[in-house]
């Protein structure tokens, strides 16, 4: 600076236009020193970073180019030499020394947080990511950081200790409890979420309260996101899921195995005995041959051992057409490609209802994906109601207008046989 003002007294200026000359030419030269030096590190030295870093194997190089974590801290360069040349300007110096120093805490801010979540998305590379997500922690030390980087910038711009302004914090936090009351629920429950290991990544849910039904995509400090089956996107408050029910569907995904539960309902009127042509016309589907055998001769031993006399078909014991379905339907599912036979297999009747007897099967797929379940639930439902009537059954359903068309065709063709044979 004093060379720059020897330098312009020799043009014989007054002293005051010297001064001001001498410091806008020192400003200029500052500037295009600081220019120059983000020039180099931006284009010279984050480059041959960065080529160091693609050329390796290692998956967090790339990660923290794509945070560019090494592009800012190249703007710590330019603060510091504005900070050095700040003696050159006496007048001001305080001034630009403060300013300084808060860009560079602004800076230093900047990246200590792109440093954190970088970090995050290096943890996210790793599976226990999925099973212990460290997102809301991360959001909780940056939001403590940002805190206390305010307080670090006030303090040196009023030139007052840092410690002074955190003494008033006492005071403040009813206020600061209002503020972040969501931010120190959501910490609160991520906390007892991730020790309960209550949900993960990935996981499907169900939670009608909040319309979600889906995947977990994401969980943060706040909220817990949520793709739905229909691609929408639901934003579940973090406190919720410990706070109201939810289903996770998870048991089900690792099992291996996914329910079925569903119901025939037979018409009871078409239950009966089995008769010697229906008993011949059974022992010769693929399913049923050993068990009618079986049954049969279980049964002769009984009513031969107990001397029942079966002229009343009422008396001990016999084979009812419900039954060998019942059994037909159990054999059919245990030689199914598609059932998980390692896993409960059972096939009950339920309470008559108005609709008929329930006949309910409760079996698990040997594959969880959802178009494989329904097709696999599909075909067995589709094959049980083309043979039912082979058993003599007929399936419930509450009768349609062409039902009602065909009583009334039948009635008026009764009533016009009767007439002419009147």
């Amino acid at each position: 600076m004093e060379f720059i003002r020897n330098l312009l007294l020799k043009f014989d200026m007054g002293p005051q236009l010297t001064e001001y000359l001498s410091i806008i030419i020192m400003i200029l030269f500052i500037a295009v020193v600081c220019l120059a030096s983000n020039f180099i590190t931006k284009k010279v030295v984050i480059r041959i970073i960065n080529h160091i870093l693609t050329k390796n194997k290692f998956k967090w190089d790339k990660i923290m180019l794509e945070r560019k974590v090494f592009h800012r801290l190249s703007h710590i360069v330019p603060a510091l030499i504005i900070y050095s040349f700040s003696s050159t300007f006496p007048a001001y110096q305080q001034l630009i020394e403060k300013g300084a120093i808060a860009y560079i805490i602004i800076v230093g801010l900047i990246i200590i947080t792109t440093l954190l979540n970088a970090g995050n998305d290096i943890y996210q590379t790793f599976e226990i990511s999925k099973i212990k997500p460290i997102k809301g922690y991360i959001q909780v030390v940056n939001i403590i950081l940002i805190t206390l980087g305010v307080i670090l910038v006030v303090a040196n711009l009023i030139g007052k200790s840092p410690l002074i302004l955190l003494s008033g914090f006492g005071a403040l936090s009813a206020v600061l409890m209002l503020v972040f009351k969501d931010s120190l629920l959501g910490l609160v429950a991520g906390i007892q979420l991730a020790a309960n290991d209550m949900v993960r990544v990935g996981d499907w849910i169900e939670m009608p309260k909040y319309g979600a039904d889906g995947d977990i995509i994401d969980i943060s400090l706040n909220t817990v996101k949520v793709q739905n089956w229909d691609k929408t996107i639901t934003m579940i408050p973090s406190y919720a899921l410990i706070s109201d029910s939810f289903k996770n569907w998870r048991g089900m995904q690792t099992s291996g195995g996914r329910r079925i539960k569903r119901s025939l309902f037979i018409d009871t009127n078409s239950i009966s005995f089995c008769s010697e042509e229906m008993i011949d016309k059974f022992i010769n589907i693929q399913y049923l041959s050993d068990y009618i055998i079986n049954k049969e001769r279980e049964i002769e031993e009984y009513n031969a051992k107990n001397e029942i006399n079966r002229s009343n078909p009422v008396n001990g014991r016999a084979m009812t057409n419900i039954g060998v379905f019942r059994a037909y339907i159990s054999n059919y599912l245990q030689h199914h490609r598609g059932i998980n036979q390692e896993m409960t297999l059972m096939v009950r009747q339920l309470a008559p209802t108005e609709y008929g007897l329930p006949i309910e099967i409760y079996a698990f797929t040997n594959d969880i994906r959802w178009a494989v379940y329904e097709s696999v639930q599909a075909d067995i439902f589709d094959h049980l109601f083309a043979v039912a009537p082979e058993f003599g059954l007929r399936l419930f359903q509450n009768p349609s207008g062409n039902d009602f068309k065909t009583m009334v065709a039948e009635t008026r063709m009764d009533g016009m046989v009767r007439e002419r044979e009147y």
